[in-house]
């Protein structure tokens, strides 16, 4: 299990035609990518299960706890970014609820863009 960070303090300020936004880069496939969203409610929970391939989970609201087979629970909030690699062991649970940005693909590398938490 590895963390990164995408929130604002991580990007770079974006002035090209006229913008002012700041951009957080995430990731670059070649290969094909499923993206999905969560929604865990209160209480919410994604059981313990092995990675089929590997996943990237970037919290955009709320928060909740994290673990691998490795690790204890480890919280994670709004702007945090979790990577588990294929066949790793992981479970996500919340109690207050916690939306998500899943990546999944088997070439996923968020290292070459995110700053590690």
């Amino acid at each position: 299990m590895e963390f990164y960070k995408f929130d604002k303090s991580s990007g770079k300020q974006i002035s090209h035609f006229d913008s002012d936004f700041i951009m957080s880069r995430i990731l670059q496939t070649s290969k094909p990518a499923n993206i999905g969203c969560m929604h865990l409610g209160k209480n919410g929970i994604v059981g313990y299960h092995q990675a089929t391939v590997p996943q990237l989970f970037l919290v955009v609201g709320g928060e909740g706890h994290v673990r691998s087979d490795k690790e204890g629970y480890i919280k994670v909030e709004s702007g945090d970014a979790v990577f588990w690699d294929k066949d790793e062991w992981h479970e996500t649970k919340t109690e207050t609820g916690l939306m998500a940005i899943v990546i999944e693909s088997e070439e996923l590398n968020p290292k070459r863009f995110m700053p590690d938490k």
